[in-house]
């Protein structure tokens, strides 16, 4: 790897690093501000299979032979793969919560397609999963400093295409002014979709790109979830919910097809590159 290249993996975890909370209000925090609730990426995954195909769907069928397999690294309920489903012969899901798992399999068996999931973090389990066509992994990235080993589980898996998704920057960046009021605090604005590129290209890829944009955010059914989810991301305790509250609406915060979501559309980026599995 040249100067360049290690550089840009510096780059990507010295950004990453940047987000740990500091320890004064961490200490302070009644609940834990990391985590999602299955509950959401339950909806999400709904929804996925309602909606026409995203780019990132689109790049994934393109590559999927009828009754192929399609593995789904850090799969939440399985809005990455579910809307593959009527090409698939499987799905295999692998995520860290047994609860996202058996969302994930539920929403599968509905589907009418064969499925398994496998729980642990990403490299670790890669051992106990077999490759697939196809692999897909979204908004997985921006939680992986080390992305050497965790890219080269993903290449090694897939016998035809990886398929990634993310935001176009860290998807906590867009709640920078709700720290800076609740907290008086600066947060990092990065990484970005390009940072991931760049660094992606220092492990020896060369991922296609596709930048997209869409009204569809986390999508919280109700206004009081979104509001829960938010307090507890900025460590603050339940009494400030009317703050939190009041705070979102100012920043734009609004309901878009049932939903509820923060700010603009989302930006998103599509990256993709062949596989290595035989």
């Amino acid at each position: 790897m040249d100067q360049q290249g290690a550089a840009a993996l510096a780059r990507w975890r010295g950004q990453l690093d940047g987000w740990a909370i500091p320890e004064e209000i961490l200490a302070g925090a009644p609940e834990s501000p990391w985590g999602f609730p299955v509950g959401l990426f339950r909806s999400r995954a709904q929804r996925a299979g309602a909606r026409p195909p995203t780019p990132s769907n689109l790049e994934a069928a393109r590559c999927l032979p009828p009754g192929g397999s399609v593995l789904d690294v850090g799969a939440g309920a399985g809005a990455a793969s579910l809307p593959l489903a009527a090409t698939a012969g499987r799905l295999v899901a692998v995520d860290e919560s047994p609860g996202m798992i058996a969302a994930f399999l539920a929403a599968a068996e509905a589907a009418g397609v064969p499925a398994n999931g496998v729980h642990g973090a990403w490299p670790e389990v890669a051992g106990r999963v077999d490759p697939a066509d196809v692999v897909v992994c979204h908004h997985v990235l921006y939680n992986v400093a080390d992305l050497a080993p965790f890219v080269g589980a993903l290449t090694g898996h897939a016998r035809r295409r990886v398929v990634v998704e993310l935001t176009e920057r860290h998807p906590l960046v867009g709640l920078g002014q709700l720290w800076r009021r609740f907290h008086h605090l600066e947060r990092p604005t990065g990484p970005s979709a390009d940072d991931a590129l760049a660094a992606l290209r220092a492990l020896g890829l060369d991922p296609a790109r596709q930048d997209w944009e869409t009204e569809d955010g986390l999508g919280f059914d109700q206004f009081d979830d979104l509001v829960a989810f938010t307090r507890r991301r900025l460590c603050l305790p339940a009494d400030r919910d009317p703050e939190v509250a009041q705070a979102l609406l100012e920043a734009g915060t609004r309901e878009v097809n049932g939903t509820w979501v923060s700010g603009p559309p989302r930006r998103l980026t599509t990256l993709s590159w062949p596989g290595a599995a035989s």
